[in-house]
């Protein structure tokens, strides 16, 4: 065993992550931190350029102002150059009708690389302009800039270096691209130290409690403890604690059959052979004339035979396999008066025994498995009767009915005790679960199952009935139809 949990630890710290999910965590988070700063970026230098721009159309409308109120338009040059230097232009032009006017000039470009017009830009526009500026223009491209004009003007339009605003822009990205590290790296602290104590401590706990419970999944001490939260951990860790509770029930059960197992098979060698010797002076007592001995000595035999049958597959529960059941036509009337005197029921026992068959129905049925099938639901009937603690003898009474289906023997044994409880319901036909009586095992509701199963059929609790009633389903044997087509001719 120890050896067995060193090598599962080692094989789970062989295939633990080298990356865990805490580095994962941080990586994602900053990554997406990241991203929706990019989403951020992109608009904010699209609207930064556009305010850049309409700053210069708002200043050079101011000038427009004072250089069209000039006297017959003449402004002194120095005057002129002043302006267009505060604006951070080479002319500034106003577009009146057919005329374009020339209000002040300080260079006349060789080429326009660039159009702005400010009247009319979009989003996208101004966003694919301004990516452009910053990534694709150079400092001495030229760009001509159109605006709304001052009264009586169609539009006004200056002319100015790229350089400048490339220049503007890349210190706005520069004081953004740090404000971005700095919430960067604030948001995603926050968000990875939030999610880490939320998530990633509790799976690490619960991966932890799996591995250990893995090493020694009998230890009541490795079962998880939930630790109460409503969310989907809280859920998980419930469950898995539920799950891990299951199965060291499970294995502690297995443990007890194996132990069961080896027990028995040494109780059954030395009663078989107790049983041989009781067999001997039955046949013995078979040879007096005694009319009472003549009577009961064949039952006993029949009693010792079985007994002596069981014996030998004691270890038939769980260790191995039922023996395929060896079907034969029975009479299921006669069947019933045996497993009655069986049961021992006389008039000692103050327990009615009620039997109502079809007349003349037969089983397709193995005599000793369906024989084996009703003594324990009969059985369980009378200790369910005998263990009440208030009786009243005159509505005692164990009732076993049978009918045909078409094809199918319907067998149903019911009592009129205090039924089954919910707690037994839950594992009814499972060894050492369904029993809720003192010294109970609950093997016999498990092995008439298993028998019920080996013929093809099943058996079942019925509900809304007074006490318990078990329905007993055995379809008949398929036949060949050439095989039945021999039987009739040899008839």
């Amino acid at each position: 065993m120890t050896d067995n949990a060193t090598s599962a630890a080692e094989l789970g710290r062989r295939r633990a992550p080298r990356f865990g999910l805490s580095g994962k965590l941080l990586v994602l988070t900053i990554l997406f931190v990241m991203v929706a700063e990019v989403l951020i970026y992109v608009p904010s230098i699209a609207n930064f350029r556009l305010n850049w721009l309409n700053d210069r159309l708002a200043a050079a409308h101011t000038a427009a102002l004072v250089l069209d109120a000039a006297p017959s338009g003449m402004v002194p040059e120095p005057l002129a150059r002043q302006i267009l230097d505060s604006i951070g232009a080479k002319d500034v032009a106003l577009k009146m009708g057919t005329q374009r006017r020339l209000l002040a000039v300080s260079e006349i470009p060789a080429a326009i690389h660039h159009n702005v017009d400010m009247r009319d830009m979009s989003g996208i526009t101004a966003t694919i302009e301004a990516l452009e500026s910053l990534f694709f223009c150079d400092d001495s491209d030229i760009i001509r800039v159109i605006g709304p004009a001052p009264v009586g003007g169609d539009f006004l339009e200056i002319v100015l270096e790229e350089g400048p605003l490339r220049h503007a822009m890349f210190r706005f990205s520069r004081n953004v691209l740090l404000l971005s590290l700095i919430i960067s790296g604030i948001t995603a602290m926050l968000v990875f130290f939030a999610l880490h104590y939320l998530l990633v401590r509790p799976m690490r706990r619960i991966t932890a409690n799996m591995t250990a419970f893995r090493e020694d999944p009998e230890n009541p001490a490795r079962i998880v403890v939930a630790s109460g939260r409503r969310d989907e951990i809280g859920t998980a860790e419930s469950e898995l604690a539920a799950m891990q509770h299951d199965l060291a029930s499970m294995l502690h059960q297995k443990n007890r059959l194996a132990a069961l197992g080896l027990a028995v098979s040494k109780i059954s060698h030395d009663l078989r052979n107790l049983l041989a010797s009781a067999q001997l002076f039955s046949d013995r007592l078979s040879s007096l004339p005694d009319p009472k001995v003549q009577r009961f000595a064949p039952k006993l035999m029949r009693a010792l035979e079985r007994a002596i049958a069981f014996c030998q597959s004691t270890l038939s529960y769980g260790a191995a396999q039922e023996a395929p059941p060896d079907r034969k036509t029975i009479a299921l009337e006669a069947l019933i008066e045996e497993v009655h005197e069986a049961l021992g029921l006389g008039l000692d026992v103050p327990i009615r025994w009620i039997v109502a068959v079809e007349r003349g129905m037969t089983v397709e049925a193995d005599l000793d498995q369906l024989f084996r099938i009703l003594v324990n639901l009969t059985r369980n009937a009378v200790q369910a009767l005998e263990g009440r603690t208030a009786r009243d003898p005159a509505r005692d009474q164990i009732r076993i009915t049978g009918r045909r289906e078409g094809a199918v023997a319907v067998i149903e044994v019911s009592d009129t005790g205090p039924g089954i409880s919910d707690k037994a319901r839950a594992h009814l036909f499972e060894a050492f679960q369904a029993s809720t009586r003192a010294g109970g095992s609950g093997l016999g509701l498990a092995i008439a199952a298993e028998l019920a199963r080996a013929h093809g059929g099943d058996i079942r609790l019925v509900d809304g009935t007074i006490g318990a009633t078990f329905r007993v389903a055995i379809p008949d044997r398929a036949v060949d139809l050439d095989t039945r087509r021999g039987e009739r001719a040899r008839a």
